[in-house]
Formats: C-alpha cells, sequence, structure tokens
C-alpha cells in the first residue's frame, strides 16, 4: 500500500477494485524530566477505518551468515521482497522491544512526487526493523536510515517518535523520488524537560546542523531541496516542514491541532496559536516542537490525553448538533462534506472511533530493563476502553490481543478489538446517557492497574535478584496475560449491563449496583431521559410550532 496523503483528509480511495485506507494517528512525548516519576513516555494511536492488527511479537534470536528477511507491509500485509537479516534481533512486544526502546509514527505525506514507488522498504517495516536491531533511541535512527538509504524507502513523508529510557526523539523522513533509493530525513532530540507532539503534520521547521548533540540529519537535506528548485536560502535558515510538506487547512486544522490541545492541558501560553490551528489565517505564528509544562506529567495524565476531544477548547465537539440527541464528541466521516456545493468539516480530536489501537510507553532508566518498560495498551478508542500493562520483556502475546481467528470480518468474543468495539459502539450514539457507566468500569479498573505496579514490580525486583531474568519474564508475562483477560471479562459483562440498563432508549434503575425490582418481582418503572434541554431548543428553533400541543 502506498500511504500517500496530503494534510490527512480522512477517506476511503476505491481503485482498480481495491480499497486503500489512510491513516491518521497521534504522538504524545514527555521528557524525563517533564515526567511525574522521571520516565520517558510517548504515546500511539494507530488510527485507520478498516485497520485491525494484532499485538506483534518478534522473538529475539541469533540469525546464521546469509539469513533473509522477509519484507510485509503490516498495514496491508503486501510483500516486498526481502533483505539480509541482522547477526542478531531483539525481542519486540507491539511498539516497545526488552531494551525499552519505543517507536511511534505519524504520516504527514508531503510532496507527493517525493515518494520512492521502487523501494523497499515501508514505514512499519522500518519500525519493526528497528526495535529489532537497536537497543537505544541513537542506535534506531542510525538502523532505520541507513536502511532506508540501502533498499530504498516506498512511504510518503512519516514522523517518528524513537525513545528510550535516556532520551526522546523525533525523526522526520521522505524519499526522494522515483527510482532514487534516496531519501531526506533529519531528527531532533527533545530536551529532558520538554514535552513534544505530532499528529499527521510535519513538524520539524528550522535546526542547528551543527549541533551533533541534539540534531542528526541526511548529508543532503539541504542540497535535494536545492536541486529540486525548492530551496535557494542560506542552508542555516533551511527549513524542513515548510519545504518537504507546508501545512494547508487540513495539516493545521485536522493534525496540528491535536498538538495544541496536548500544549495547552500541560503549558500556558497556547492562546497565541490558536489562529494558527484554525487554518485560516495565513502568516498566523506557528507551534514551537518543544514547549516545557507548568508541571510534572503522570501517566494518567498522558492516557487521559490520549482521551481529548478539545473539551473546553474554542474546538470542543459538544456545542453543535453533530453530536446528535446525546452530543457525542465524535463526528462521522470523512472530515469534509458538502452542502449545496460548498464544503464543510468536522473537527479531528486526538480519542477517534477509527482507532485499532492505542498505546502509552513508560521507560525507566532506574529499573532493569525488563521491568522498567510498560507498554499500556487498550485495543480501541482510548477514551473507550482501559489500558492494560504490557510489560517490555514479554514473550507471550496476551490472547485478547492476538485471537486466532479474529480479523478485520471475523467477530469473536474472545478479541479484545471486536469486544471492546462491540460495547463502544452501543455508546457512540447515546454518548451523555451511557457513558457514564463505561467510564466507572473503565477508571476502576485502570486505578486497579496502576494501584498494583508498585508491590508487583517489587516482587518482580525480588525475582531478578534471587533468580535471575528468566524467572522475572515469567512472572510478568504471567501478569501482562491475566490482567488482558481479566479486562476482556470486565468488558463482556459490561456489555450486557449496558443492553440491561439502557433497553429501548430508557434507564433501569438501580440502588447498590442491583436493578430495583417491584413488589411484584418485575423491573421497576423506567426513566426516560428524552431530549436533552439544548437538543430540544434546537428542534423548536428549526420547527417553529410544528410540535407545539395546543393549548
Amino acid at each position: 500500500m502506498q500511504l500517500i496523503m496530503k494534510k490527512l483528509m480522512i477517506i476511503i480511495v476505491v481503485m482498480l477494485g481495491f480499497t486503500t485506507y489512510t491513516t491518521a494517528c497521534t504522538n504524545f512525548i514527555v521528557g524525563k524530566k517533564a515526567s511525574a516519576d522521571g520516565s520517558v513516555m510517548c504515546t500511539y494511536s494507530a488510527d485507520s477505518y478498516g485497520m485491525f492488527l494484532n499485538l506483534t511479537h518478534f522473538p529475539a534470536a541469533k540469525h546464521p551468515k546469509g539469513t533473509m528477511r522477509k519484507i510485509v507491509d503490516r498495514d496491508t500485509n503486501k510483500y516486498w521482497g526481502d533483505i539480509p537479516e541482522a547477526e542478531e534481533t531483539y525481542s519486540v512486544i507491539g511498539n516497545i522491544n526488552e531494551y525499552q526502546l519505543t517507536i511511534g509514527e505519524t504520516t504527514f505525506g508531503g510532496r507527493e512526487e517525493m515518494i520512492d514507488t521502487t523501494g523497499m522498504l515501508d514505514y512499519t517495516s522500518l519500525m519493526d526493523l528497528g526495535l529489532q536491531r537497536a537497543k537505544n533511541a541513537r542506535e534506531a535512527i542510525a538502523v532505520l536510515t541507513n536502511l532506508a538509504e540501502t533498499y530504498g524507502y516506498n512511504s510518503s513523508g512519516e514522523s517518528f517518535s524513537i525513545c528510550a529510557p535516556n532520551e526522546a526523539w523525533i525523526m522526520e523522513m521522505m524519499g526522494c523520488g522515483p527510482g532514487s533509493k534516496q531519501v531526506v530525513w533529519v531528527a531532533v532530540r527533545i530536551p529532558d524537560e520538554a514535552i513534544s507532539a505530532h499528529a499527521n503534520q510535519s513538524r520539524i521547521t528550522t535546526f542547528n546542523q551543527k549541533d551533533k548533540d541534539n540534531v542528526i540529519c541526511s548529508k543532503n537535506i539541504v542540497k535535494y531541496a536545492r536541486k529540486m528548485g525548492w530551496y535557494n536560502g542560506k542552508d542555516a535558515d533551511f527549513n524542513f516542514r515548510d519545504t518537504y510538506a507546508a501545512p494547508d487547512f487540513g495539516g493545521r486544522r485536522y493534525c496540528d491541532a491535536r498538538v495544541w490541545t496536548f500544549f495547552n492541558m500541560f503549558a500556558d501560553g497556547m492562546d497565541k496559536y490558536i489562529p494558527y490551528v484554525e487554518g485560516k489565517v495565513k502568516d498566523a505564528e506557528s507551534m514551537p516542537l518543544w514547549v516545557i509544562p507548568n508541571n510534572p506529567i503522570s501517566l494518567h495524565d498522558l492516557q487521559m490525553a490520549m482521551r481529548d476531544h478539545y473539551e473546553g477548547t474554542p474546538f470542543a465537539l459538544d456545542n453543535d448538533m453533530g453530536g446528535g440527541i446525546w452530543e457525542m464528541p465524535y463526528r462521522p466521516t470523512p472530515l469534509s462534506y458538502k452542502v449545496d456545493g460548498k464544503s464543510y468539516f468536522n473537527e479531528r480530536p486526538v480519542s477517534t472511533q477509527q482507532s485499532a489501537f492505542v498505546w502509552v510507553s513508560q521507560m525507566r532508566s532506574w529499573l532493569p530493563r525488563q521491568i522498567g518498560g510498560v507498554l499500556w495498551f487498550a485495543n480501541d478508542d482510548a477514551n473507550m476502553v482501559p489500558f492494560t500493562p504490557v510489560y517490555c520483556c514479554n514473550t507471550v502475546q496476551p490472547k485478547p490481543y492476538n485471537t486466532p481467528g479474529a480479523d478485520d470480518l471475523t467477530f469473536s468474543m474472545d478479541n479484545a478489538f471486536w469486544v471492546c468495539n462491540w460495547v463502544s459502539n452501543m455508546v457512540y450514539p447515546r454518548y451523555n446517557v451511557m457513558f457514564p457507566s463505561l467510564e466507572i468500569v473503565r477508571d476502576s479498573l485502570e486505578r486497579s492497574y496502576k494501584g498494583a505496579q508498585l508491590p508487583l514490580e517489587q516482587q518482580a525486583m525480588v525475582y531478578y535478584k534471587k533468580y535471575g531474568e528468566k524467572k522475572v519474564i515469567e512472572f510478568l508475562n504471567e501478569y501482562s496475560c491475566r490482567k488482558a483477560d481479566e479486562m476482556l471479562a470486565r468488558w463482556k459483562q459490561l456489555a450486557t449491563y449496558l443492553i440491561v440498563k439502557y433497553n429501548d432508549m430508557a434507564v433501569k434503575p438501580e440502588k447498590d449496583g442491583k436493578f430495583l425490582k417491584t413488589e411484584y418481582g418485575y423491573g421497576a418503572t423506567v426513566k426516560r431521559p428524552g431530549f436533552p434541554e439544548k437538543y430540544a431548543r434546537k428542534i423548536v428553533n428549526e420547527t417553529g410550532n410544528k410540535f407545539a400541543v395546543p393549548e
């Protein structure tokens, strides 16, 4: 699949009888001095309609000389060819490896003519190879760029979050046109005390090419732009984003607005960037690559940030009819639509119904690597499901996240994606009535996981010191799998509860966790919530006296 994207209009394109899905993801990054516990953290929301992905696992291995590696695009299952395998590869679970290295991405597209259709490596393959072949962020940057420069890169413009226990980087990469087998790229280190983000729009503008400690880039990064006639200024003034992927309205409003809302949650002074993310003021001041938060950011803070719908901002989704009677903070797609020939759009928040999975990675330098790395994983829209802990040393995929027989066209009650989507799709249309019930269960589960984390890891440390690595891996494997199983079981209970409680647009009363009954044993009289007052007024304003009861 060629992910050719122009500012992330979320559309389904049908060509030659095949369906191609565009991706639209979100990454947040927190430096170790910006976090509450000293961990580096980053997030990833894999957003694409029709996407169904298991939690992947690549076991650690030693490979004989001459072993070849098949390159298969995880988005499409397309086989691109073979490359030589590394002598040694590391264990990977999801997007984190056994050394706590984490890699996420968002696609920004950029100039379409830069896509190298002859390249062998897509962005998903690059991430997998980087995680399997690198122990830290700088090694990962070298692995990804060397592979792309050797075998060619066939995806469109990509931003990568490359994070490890001691540092976090953003790297942006693009091809150099069909047949080139070349790339342009730049990687910038995020300061330890800062937070950063990218969301389907290139974010790296100017950068100090002489700062070798914090900036790494391809030798051709400016030369290629000059060759193509896209830049004629000084090397020091070169702007990667504006040259290769200049933001249009969609790049600002659909994409950078998600970066803005993250910054706005934790830092002052973000109002001055509203004209930019609104996308209507051509020369408005754009946002910096990172900001310094007012206060340290916790794991819980970051998980909640992935659930954002612009609440409390000018872009909030709770103030128009688009949310329906029960004011859901989600909108139908595609993002744009026409009325009487004029184009309109929907907001694109961080939390979206199109998420295949979401995770928050926690990387801690002061713990043994097997214990320090946790991928907090959610197999659906982050707002609608709890994050369960999957440790970086896991060699077993929890069955709910890797279910035999389940796929994008096959429902399974043993699969978290499908059970979680079953629940969320019941809740979406009646959001403000039903979501509080989901939220109670979601938050209760997450509190239990976080409350158990310290004693669990203390026990893991005992095993580590007494028995060594193997015992720790077995212990954390069992725990991660058990928590996923427990979450799935609880979510099935939630599903049946929601059906009973909210059947037929009514609400069954309950007390102390039990549905109320009449003295004769039947269910108590249901409550009928009717229209919210705000929506009722909109109906009256639209229809006048059509539905007025005669006095």
